[in-house]
């Protein structure tokens, strides 16, 4: 690692140096593009997909990759020089031609959005072998949309689009837009289709526009043709479109499409055909792999209901997320019946082929572990049954070994060993008989689960034991939402051992000496989640959750009503204590696409949690804790905090934690080369207390010195893509500290750095 930051700079100050290096003799380098408009209306991100060449990839406005291919000797094919120019970029030289098409896709663009007289002039300036092209955009003001006239040909069609015209996203008085258009093209498509118009295509719609009314305006034409139809003698003849109207349903629950290509007929004169509610199943002879019931709730299809395109996409989302299907195919043909009369009703058969996955699945997984930067193993036995009882219920049991190395300096604390086991079942369904409606489950797609685990953690200065289950439901609301409730959490942590030594430590601090006794948690939680991530679409995105939850309240509400009386100060379940507390928690992260090779990450986190009545502090596993490889990366994990307190050097257990949690970050990632990315990051935020902590001066937040608590860091890292993984080195420096007490608390103004300011950190997947 040592080695390499002074490589990266030395290809850094290369590529600034001496971009031109191999530049031909006649040629030049394209330094960059400008595109300059003169008037509001058209962005220029609309513009740069429009640019035929671009120049040479930068980072921190440096050709980086162009710096690599200049480090070869482009005559020798041997290492390094070959693989220099495989992980490089070649110069990218300019040329007129790609200039001359630009000019010519961006007037096109312009014109699209109405500026029909808009003028693009390019001008390239050339000094020092490199070259740079402006783009200059002379907009007048848009034509606008005057009028918009029908021109339906189809008589079964007019009357829906007359219907539908309030939904027409062309609108009267807006500049012309040909995005819009085909929006509504699309729009309208789905619409009659969703009338039951199957042979119906947008290339029956059709759009005619008139320029020549006038006073910078249009006339659209909406038009939608006839269908073609040709018969048995190839003659053409123009119709309205049909209705079609699904007549039977055929369901193959348990198709094998290997078994169907190599069989052919043979394969589907094996299968029996039964009629179920209407519905025909065409399966192999023996019990149903699926409940049918299940399939038919999931389904929007059903004999004798005209066809819906929207329906079907929906029949087929719903039956994916059982996640007992791998393939999920929906197809429809027309009816074996006799030819209708023109104008009258057609009917389609609609073929649905379900390909089951592996009900069953064992599995034996070695993992490496990442803990706020802990490393270690795991080695996982699991065993899952995609369809229990035939309902698509997810049944998954774990048995668990985990060893976890702890990285802490100045502490005797070494190791983590963890064995347990969890057992969960998944049901596509509410447990609640009002909302378990069909069309609440094909509107919302829920589900219930049960939980249930025991784990035995062995640390050196304690040992325990924790066992939790679980009653939850989640469901979604929309494309990126995601609700989950757990009415029910019950937990129970025991103390099976203590180090002397260590109990007499923090038996100084009450909030400590409590967080490490036997306690029972009963309480339950919520979590909102927006993800406006999509897969393989490199766009920004937000992400947002939020958790809230709370203990203790009805067992404190049944105790007062009983007349308990409290035993060292709390009520007592069974001989032991149980929390009360309520904690919220807030998580947003930004993610910015710079462009193919580089992003932004921003993310900010507030949470809190109160203690009260049956508690004085809340459970250890609830606590937020600073510093490690997913918070402030210039601390160690849970080295930081709370507030301005100083533990001291002499301390043997780094283990601060509080109440509450303010933390932002910042990070810069871009890609190098082969498997490696860069970063640089920059951290903030601190831990606090709710309540006074004697034993921790300075520990509690308070709103008129908070801030002057923020410790703040900077640095840089490197990211291992292996595909199936991402490694990860960080090096955080510290730039403010907390516990600065001479002078500033930003460290640059009131002292040397030292290498206590400087922390590594290894860990695995991004931080956030």
């Amino acid at each position: 690692m040592r080695y390499f930051l002074p490589f990266l700079f030395l290809i850094l100050v290369v590529s600034s140096c001496n971009p031109t290096k191999y530049v031909p003799e006649g040629e030049t380098l394209l330094n960059d593009n400008h595109i300059i408009i003169n008037k509001e209306g058209v962005k220029k991100s609309d513009l740069l997909p429009y640019i035929k060449q671009n120049p040479n990839k930068r980072i921190f406005s440096t050709r980086f990759y162009l710096g690599l291919y200049n480090l070869s000797n482009i005559k020798k094919e041997k290492w390094p020089h070959n693989w220099l120019r495989n992980i490089g970029e070649e110069p990218v030289i300019f040329d007129p031609y790609a200039t001359t098409k630009t000019k010519g896709q961006i007037k096109s663009y312009v014109a699209s959005k109405g500026y029909f007289d808009g003028q693009v002039m390019e001008t390239i300036e050339t000094a020092h072998k490199k070259s740079e092209v402006f783009y200059n955009v002379d907009l007048l003001p848009p034509y606008t949309i005057h009028n918009l006239y029908y021109e339906i040909a189809d008589s079964n069609i007019q009357k829906l689009c007359y219907f539908d015209s309030v939904n027409c996203v062309i609108e009267r008085g807006k500049p012309y837009d040909v995005d819009v258009l085909q929006a509504e093209r699309s729009r309208f498509e789905r619409f009659i289709k969703d009338h039951g118009f199957y042979g119906f295509s947008g290339d029956h719609i059709f759009f005619r526009v008139d320029s020549t009314i006038g006073n910078r305006q249009v006339d659209i034409y909406y038009g939608v043709k006839n269908f073609t139809k040709v018969d048995a003698f190839n003659r053409i003849s123009l119709i309205p479109h049909s209705i079609y109207r699904v007549k039977n349903i055929y369901i193959y629950p348990d198709f094998v499409p290997k078994d169907a290509l190599e069989g052919g007929e043979a394969y589907l004169n094996s299968l029996d055909t039964i009629n179920y509610n209407g519905y025909y199943f065409v399966s192999a002879k023996g019990k149903p792999q699926i409940n049918y019931d299940l399939i038919i709730q999931s389904l929007y299809l059903k004999p004798g209901s005209t066809f819906n395109i929207t329906n079907t996409g929906q029949s087929q989302a719903h039956l994916l997320t059982l996640k007992v299907y791998r393939l999920v195919n929906i197809y429809f043909n027309d009816s074996k019946e006799p030819e209708r009369p023109q104008g009258s009703e057609m009917m389609l058969d609609c073929n649905i082929e379900l390909t089951l996955l592996s009900q069953q699945s064992y599995k034996v997984e070695l993992e490496g572990t990442n803990s706020a930067g802990n490393l270690g193993g795991a080695l996982n036995l699991i065993y899952q049954h995609k369809n229990l009882f035939h309902g698509a219920e997810l049944f998954s049991m774990k048995l668990k070994g985990a060893y976890e190395a702890l990285s802490q300096q100045n502490s005797k604390l070494r190791s983590i060993q963890e064995y347990g086991v969890e057992t969960s079942l998944m049901l596509p369904e509410f447990l609640i008989p009002f909302l378990n409606t069909e069309s609440f489950i094909k509107k919302y797609n829920p589900s219930t689960t049960v939980l249930a685990a025991y784990n035995y953690q062995a640390m050196p200065f304690y040992t325990r034991i924790m066992s939790n289950t679980t009653f939850g439901y989640n469901w979604k609301a929309g494309n990126y939402q995601k609700h989950i409730i757990n009415p029910l959490q019950f937990s129970v942590v025991r103390l099976l051992s203590i180090d002397s030594a260590f109990a007499a430590n923090i038996e100084s601090s009450s909030y400590l000496a409590y967080s490490y006794k036997d306690v029972m948690i009963l309480g339950g939680n919520y979590s909102f989640i927006f993800n406006n991530q999509k897969i393989m679409k490199s766009r920004d995105y937000w992400f947002f959750r939020i958790n809230a939850e709370a203990s203790g309240n009805m067992l404190a509400l049944a105790e007062k009503l009983t007349g308990a009386k409290k035993t060292d100060g709390s009520y007592n379940i069974l001989g032991q204590p149980f929390a009360q507390y309520v904690r919220t928690d807030f998580d947003l992260r930004y993610n910015i696409i710079l462009n193919d090779v580089s992003s932004i990450v921003y993310r900010g986190f507030l949470g809190i949690g109160i203690p009260y009545g049956n508690s004085k502090a809340i459970p250890f596993e609830k606590q937020y804790f600073g510093g490690g490889a997913n918070g402030i990366r210039a601390w160690q994990v849970r080295s930081l905090g709370p507030g301005s307190y100083d533990p001291g050097e002499t301390t043997t257990f780094l283990n601060q934690t509080a109440d509450i949690k303010i933390e932002a970050n910042a990070e810069y990632r871009f890609k190098l080369f082969w498997i490696l990315e860069g970063a640089l990051f920059l951290d903030a935020g601190n831990i606090w207390t709710y309540n006074n902590d004697s034993a921790r001066p300075g520990a509690q937040f308070t709103f008129n010195k908070f801030y002057k608590d923020i410790a703040v860091g900077t640095g840089a890292g490197f990211r291992f893509d292996f595909k199936f993984v991402i490694g990860r080195v960080d090096l955080g420096m510290k730039l403010r500290d907390p516990l600065q007490t001479d002078g500033s608390k930003w460290i640059i103004m009131s002292r040397p750095y030292n290498a206590n300011d400087l922390t590594w950190v290894v860990a695995i997947g991004y931080p956030f």
